[in-house]
């Protein structure tokens, strides 16, 4: 039975950051920052009452005779408790024997185009590390993205206002990215694991590295942008935000009506179709949280029984990081012309580089992972190499058109300058055919 080192790591992220939090918090109200304060509280705290729902939820608390859990909960202590029955459940399993196993039908990956079909007892503690584990990493997205993310945002734009960085908000700033990057990572696993269900998936350290790679530089730079654009421009970073954000939350639904499915009611039995609503909107909200700040690998697709659009769309991914590498250097340019003094001792260009550079890393990254470390890279119908080149063809025929109809235009405007040497031209050849003419019926 395989070790729940996942389950630890995310309890000691988030035990971690929340009471580096709540200390921070204290020093801002000792200080007299009434706003960080409650700031730090609000990003702190939301997230966590947020991760103690999907735990409920998951385990399906509700519905089952559970008071004292339920009270964890509510005290914001029920990741502790899920971490303490995980590893009760690790210890214990093996001495008892268990009543019944459950078997599992997984396939290997193809070898020389061949795939096996191999089977698997599961037993009951194994099920339920398997459910754990499957809640603590839907708990770590949601605490990176709405909670970290954001967290790390706002402890950054301090930083560079007061123009001082102190030892207890670069720890909880280091925290926020680990706790991030942790976040992506684990949404990466998920979908995989959920996009091929049918294979057995093991994941090797090299994929680990290049995703953990590919998302540092990627979330750090995007959080980096946005710190600096809303420093000398406050105003408008609000609707950069609210673009970004309502734009990603309100595509999964655009693309659910124009399908014209009907309403999903398979999400959970005990839920109404208010309830089912209230669902749904969370997850696109999650959705949108994700894509604010990098690439979201599980794709929403709310006419999907699983909700979640299991092709590999390399288009959607070509046309996401070019659009957010326009941002991205747009934001940068509007903070280079508008600085202000602050930044009097910083060496503008070169940042504006680095982070650029830094960016076109993570993207680097990205393509080593797709190409080379995918767990499921063999299943693939195009590689990603062929999938950009594709993209890029794709683009090419789209601006061939508009070539095509200036030159045509171009042909139609000269032509009517040339219409008396073509009639003349003309002339000349009838006269030539006439005299040709004469001279034959004169030989005969």
């Amino acid at each position: 039975m395989k070790f729940p080192g996942s389950v630890l790591v995310s309890l000691v992220l988030f035990v971690a950051e929340t009471a580096a939090a709540l200390c921070l918090s204290g020093a801002y109200r000792a200080a007299g920052d009434r706003m960080w304060q409650w700031l730090t509280l609000l990003f702190a705290l939301l997230p966590c009452a947020l991760v103690q729902l999907s735990l409920v939820f998951i385990h399906r608390d509700v519905s089952r005779d559970r008071p004292l859990v339920l009270l964890l909960h509510l005290l914001q202590l029920g990741p502790l408790v899920r971490c303490v029955e995980v590893f009760y459940i690790y210890f214990h399993a093996g001495r008892v024997e268990e009543p019944y196993v459950s078997i599992t039908k997984k396939r290997q990956m193809p070898k020389d185009g061949y795939s096996e079909e191999i089977e698997k007892e599961v037993g009951q503690a194994e099920g339920k590390l398997c459910t754990h584990r499957s809640a603590f990493s839907r708990a770590s997205v949601i605490q990176a993205f709405l909670g970290s993310a954001p967290q790390l945002t706002l402890q950054l734009y301090i930083c560079v206002l007061q123009q001082e960085i102190t030892a207890a908000r670069s720890i909880f700033m280091v925290l926020s990215l680990l706790s991030i990057v942790y976040g992506a990572l684990r949404c990466n696993i998920l979908a995989i694991k959920i996009k091929y269900d049918d294979y057995d998936v093991s994941v090797k350290p090299a994929a680990y590295l290049c995703i953990f790679l590919w998302r540092s530089f990627e979330i750090a730079t995007r959080v980096t942008v946005l710190v600096l654009f809303s420093s000398v421009l406050q105003i408008w970073i609000l609707p950069v935000v609210l673009i970004n954000f309502f734009g990603f939350f309100f595509y999964p639904w655009i693309l659910f009506w124009q399908s014209k499915s009907p309403f999903p009611e398979n999400i959970e039995k005990a839920l109404s179709r208010v309830g089912t609503t209230i669902v749904l909107c969370l997850l696109t909200f999650l959705y949108a949280g994700i894509n604010m700040f990098c690439w979201s690998a599980v794709q929403v697709k709310l006419n999907d029984p699983d909700l979640i659009n299991k092709s590999q769309n390399w288009y959607r991914l070509t046309v996401y990081y070019i659009l957010r590498f326009i941002e991205n250097a747009f934001l940068l340019l509007m903070w280079y012309i508008y600085k202000t003094d602050i930044y009097l001792y910083v060496c503008a260009p070169l940042l504006v580089l680095q982070l650029l550079i830094s960016y076109c890393m993570a993207v680097l990254f990205m393509l080593v992972f797709y190409q080379f470390c995918h767990p499921c890279k063999k299943l693939f119908s195009s590689s990603i190499s062929e999938g950009l080149l594709s993209c890029f063809t794709f683009l090419c025929f789209i601006c061939k058109p508009a070539k095509s109809t200036v030159l045509t235009n171009k042909a139609e405007v000269k032509s009517p300058e040339n219409t008396d040497e073509a009639w003349s031209s003309s002339k000349t050849i009838d006269s030539q055919k006439g005299n040709l003419h004469q001279s034959v019926s004169s030989n005969a």
